[in-house]
């Protein structure tokens, strides 16, 4: 007698390839962003129109959003607001370069070799702490109003985080990865692009990051003199003339331009860390 079983099916699971879902993923991500910055927005329009309708200020002082708009508007048409946005792109990217670089050149002497710990690490913290606007008036003296002196002020703003946070990095390198290196053979040279470069990307990142952020605070107080064009020296006419419609449709516009340069920023250098979100 022969028994007959049932035939059992195992349902198997659609194959997946890997990393299907992570393009969905990260435009669900960019999305959900967007989609709070946009209301982020739309709240404080509201509030400040609620502001604006209650009177508490003067209308010229406190004009409405409709207002601000108006005046970017007629700076554009009036061919202002093109060449401001460009000269003011040009002195914050040289200004941000030099900063940099002298920022990740000096931690890596100052974290790495026993005359920079000795010798410049305290200069540099006596510095930290100086406001970079007090050196307008001495970057003048050297330098003139040309220039020179506004990409030597964005500099030195740019400087002090990108020092710090790359230091921080620097110094902070595991000693068994440096030991482990020594063992392998690596040299001084290979030691640093291999193991402490990539060991304090992160720390690196963020640095650079807020430099970039100080080189747009910066753009300001630079364009204020010794110039015709540029945001901050649009503001600075603006304010001189009481037009505080300019003057906060030219924050609102260094703003979106701080915001896609952070973000830019952001997207270029994820390769470099992507390693330490890995590990969390």
């Amino acid at each position: 007698m022969t028994s007959s079983r049932p035939t059992t099916t195992t349902a198997r699971a659609p194959a997946r390839t890997p990393g299907s879902g992570r393009p969905r993923a990260i435009w669900s991500t960019r999305a959900g962003a967007a989609g709070g910055t946009l209301a982020g927005l739309a709240i404080a329009a509201t509030l400040w129109s609620l502001v604006v309708a209650a009177d508490v200020f003067p209308r010229e002082l406190f004009p409405s959003v409709a207002q601000v708009f108006r005046a970017g508007r007629t700076m554009w048409t009036e061919g202002l607001l093109g060449p401001d946005i460009a000269a003011s792109l040009q002195r914050a990217l040289i200004g941000f370069l030099i900063g940099a670089l002298a920022g990740i050149a000096a931690a890596i002497v100052t974290a790495s070799t026993w005359l920079g710990r000795r010798l410049l690490q305290p200069v540099l913290r006596l510095l930290a702490p100086v406001p970079t606007i007090g050196i307008v008036p001495l970057a003048i003296l050297w330098f003139g109003i040309g220039e020179d002196s506004k990409a030597l002020v964005i500099a030195l703003g740019v400087f002090v985080p990108v020092w710090i946070n790359s230091h921080a990095g620097f110094a902070d390198t595991p000693a068994d990865f440096l030991r482990a290196a020594r063992c392998l053979g690596g040299g001084r040279v290979q030691t640093l692009t291999r193991v402490v470069l990539p060991e304090a990307a992160p720390d690196v990142v963020a640095g650079l990051r807020v430099g970039a952020a100080m080189a747009f605070v910066l753009i300001v107080v630079a364009e204020m003199t010794g110039t015709t064009e540029g945001i901050g020296y649009r503001i600075y006419q603006a304010q001189l003339f009481s037009q505080a419609d300019r003057v906060i449709f030219c924050l609102i516009v260094l703003g979106i331009i701080g915001a896609a340069c952070d973000l830019a920023l952001a997207t270029f250098t994820t390769p470099l860390t992507r390693w330490a979100r890995e590990e969390h």
